[in-house]
């Protein structure tokens, strides 16, 4: 999950049903917030579960949709879509990761995504982070 110009969550799932999705979607995710995501059948219930929600239907062609006719696509995943892009790319000279370690791959990724920052910055959050009570 991730908030548009915010942090990113990422948890490992046995499956992907909605019993499973919705403890974690709880968590983290602000009752009445409006959510967006694609046509996938396990958010039908988000509206039972307290959230405002919108679609795009990927199997339609459809990506991006503006609802109020400013020009601007406010229905859409691609901050998503984007942030996924980014990890396999950066997964991918790790060839090999066991399920047991891509948890640890997923959490650094995380973390790096949501501190934003890079470099020597970024060795300092992380030092920060291992020392901190």
């Amino acid at each position: 999950m991730i908030q548009r110009n915010g942090d990113v969550y990422i948890e490992m799932m046995p499956n992907v049903q909605q019993v499973t999705i919705k403890p974690v979607m709880t968590k983290v995710i602000k009752p009445g917030s409006m959510v967006y995501t694609d046509e996938y059948d396990i958010y039908n219930r988000l509206p039972e579960w307290g959230y405002q929600h919108k679609s795009v239907n990927h199997s339609a062609g459809e990506y991006a949709r503006d609802e109020n006719g400013d020009g601007f696509h406010e229905v859409h995943v691609n901050t998503m879509e984007g942030f996924w892009s980014l990890l396999r790319s950066w997964l991918r000279p790790h060839r090999g990761i066991s399920q047991e370690k891509l948890p640890i791959y997923l959490g650094f990724f995380e973390f790096v995504h949501n501190v934003r920052q890079r470099g020597k910055t970024l060795l300092h959050s992380l030092i920060a982070l291992l020392l901190a009570p």
